[in-house]
């Protein structure tokens, strides 16, 4: 179809505001699925995406749609998710558009990631139609959502179409909002083929099917292409699109989206956001490339060990439909062989680990999340250090410093002085506020990223009771007081419960591990010390009592010394049974400790 009559636009908004409804609506509406094949939240293939109501992975879909003018129009969609772990992947499908279609709750009105989104959309000069979605609710508050869309967006509330996804009101006002307002795209003039890759997944016939947009020139299969960013030439085997299960065409011209399949094996030679042009004749690369980096690192073994080759099999497999996760083998005294695996944020880490446990039936135990330090030695070497395992003695330390990320927080205005508690208490500091209407403010801090791994987003929820948001991203790394905490059992360190944290919290995180491994830890036949240390200096202990035989018992009257002479004894021996007594500790205590 010529450029004129294609419209490209994405759709964002925040977690549960009917984006995956309104998508499900607009593939009904355009005859792209017949009625009988239509079911709730299509373009979500995964289990855990309908259950939890998220899209993890973008889905791209190509509509036909007969305007009221009498033309017939192109729209491609391309579906992104809304998790802020997943936001390069929403960057590079906005980048792949012209314009955006906003959905906003009438009843919940602006949250923390659709000021995000909206900022990703506007930096790409997106035209941005704002949808008021779920007016049928019987709490929906329309004239407010139009205030916050301009004094929270600076997006005019007028401007704003009222839709209910789930009544099908609205639906016809939407695509004709597409079609007028949204720029049909225009080529780059480049010399020969420009096209973005902005995703990828793995077929087990095809071998790697890439998502593209074709900016200039046209892809069609029998070209040979160079990945510009990976440096691989590859020839073209057959490009076409979806509707949403993909069919061949032709060929893909300028402003069209769809995929094409090579003799690529691993997703990794395709990098996301990477450029594909003529080999013979390459174009310049399009702008906004970045390599993505993990941020947030956890160790993940098998229960069993006999499952390791399992494992890493499954883990290799899931890497070819997630481009973002990494792994390497390690291995842990404590917990046998396993793997170091990388995420791009605590979601991501989470949907890893319930897939694995579902998808491929693994049982395995992660143990606690940490960051990337980056450590300056004093001899002005840097090391960047995921592992606390692998931090050097701190005499050989100039710094440590952590990753910091920047906190945007929606909350009621009664609970604002909760919400800074809560930020203070994770090490954070309040960068300013920002009364956002008559109920909600937005307050935006700088916090450790290693503060917000594990529950905070679970304690805004709780403090704000549900009506708070987040939504944060990585801003730059400072110098911490950061140690190292081992847990020493019966004078040995064990390297699974290792971690690194801020000095200040040390003694508290130390005693309450102290405190769980008492509790998990069996009974032995002599005493056993439970430590936490840092370095040489011991900052928390219990102690595990010995199972103890009443040797008295014998002795009814008589004279006293014959009791002790007899608890003597018993003593020495216990003290000979520790001096080369070693301490089992199941795997049921780890599991224990790790889940606490």
């Amino acid at each position: 179809m010529d450029a004129a009559h294609i419209r490209n636009f994405s759709i964002i908004a925040h977690i549960d505001h009917g984006k995956t409804t309104l998508s499900d609506r607009l593939l009904h509406r355009t005859g792209t699925i017949a009625t009988r094949d239509m079911e709730a939240q299509l373009l979500d293939s995964m289990d855990l995406e309908r259950e939890r109501g998220i899209t993890i992975k973008a889905h791209p879909v190509t509509m036909t749609y007969a305007a009221k003018n009498g033309e017939t129009y192109e729209l491609n969609l391309i579906d992104t998710p809304g998790h802020v772990d997943f936001s390069y992947e929403v960057s590079r499908s906005l980048s792949a558009c012209e314009g955006a279609l906003l959905i906003i709750d009438a009843a919940q009105g602006v949250e923390a990631q659709t000021v995000a989104n909206v900022h990703l959309a506007m930096k790409q000069n997106l035209t941005i139609i704002p949808v008021i979605n779920k007016i049928d609710l019987p709490h929906a508050n329309v004239a407010q959502a139009k205030v916050q869309l301009e004094d929270i967006l600076a997006i005019p509330g007028d401007s704003a179409i009222l839709a209910s996804a789930k009544e099908g009101i609205g639906i016809e006002e939407i695509l004709e909002a597409i079609v007028e307002r949204i720029p049909a795209p225009k080529p780059t003039n480049a010399p020969s083929l420009q096209a973005l890759g902005f995703d990828s997944f793995f077929d087990t016939y095809k071998g790697v099917v890439t998502h593209v947009r074709v900016f200039n020139g046209e892809l069609k299969a029998g070209m040979t292409v160079k990945l510009l960013h990976s440096g691989k030439n590859v020839e073209v085997k057959e490009v076409g699109s979806f509707n949403p299960k993909p069919y061949i065409r032709e060929k893909l011209l300028v402003g069209e989206t769809g995929y094409f399949t090579a003799n690529i094996k691993s997703p990794k030679d395709v990098k996301m956001g990477d450029t594909l042009t003529d080999s013979r004749n390459p174009s310049p690369a399009l702008p906004g490339f970045k390599e993505i980096h993990p941020m947030v690192f956890s160790g993940i073994y098998p229960i069993n060990t006999a499952d390791y080759e399992h494992l890493k099999a499954n883990l290799a497999k899931l890497q070819l439909n997630d481009s973002a996760f990494a792994f390497q083998a390690e291995s842990s005294v404590a917990l046998g062989f396993g793997f170091r695996c990388g995420f791009l944020g605590l979601l991501h880490l989470e949907i890893v680990q319930e897939r694995l446990r579902r998808e491929y039936n693994m049982d395995i135990i992660a143990t606690y999340p940490s960051v990337v330090y980056r450590v300056t030695m004093t001899d002005g070497t840097v090391k960047e250090i995921d592992n606390p395992a692998f931090l050097p003695e701190a005499n050989y330390i100039e710094k440590i410093e952590e990753p910091m990320v920047k906190a945007f927080i929606i909350c009621p205005n009664e609970y604002i002085g909760d919400m800074m508690a809560l930020v203070s208490e994770k090490r954070g500091n309040l960068d300013h506020t920002e009364t956002l209407d008559s109920r909600r403010v937005m307050l935006t801090s700088l916090l450790p990223l290693n503060e917000i791994l594990i529950d905070f987003h679970d304690r805004i929820k709780s403090i704000t009771r549900g009506f708070g948001s987040m939504d944060y991203e990585h801003a730059t790394y400072s110098q911490s007081n950061m140690v190292k905490l081992d847990m020493l059992v019966n004078g040995e360190s064990v390297d699974a419960f290792s971690c690194i944290v801020h000095r200040d919290k040390a003694e508290s995180r130390g005693r309450a591990l102290a405190a769980k491994l008492k509790e998990v830890i069996p009974t032995q036949q002599y005493q056993v010390a439970i430590q936490g240390a840092i370095g040489g200096k011991i900052i928390a202990r219990e102690t595990v009592s010995a199972m103890r035989k009443d040797v008295t018992a014998k002795c009814y009257g008589g004279d006293i010394s014959r009791k002790r002479k007899l608890l003597e004894k018993q003593k020495e021996g216990k003290k000979r049974m520790k001096s080369f007594g070693t301490v089992n500790i199941p795997q049921e205590a780890f599991i224990e400790v790790l889940k606490a």
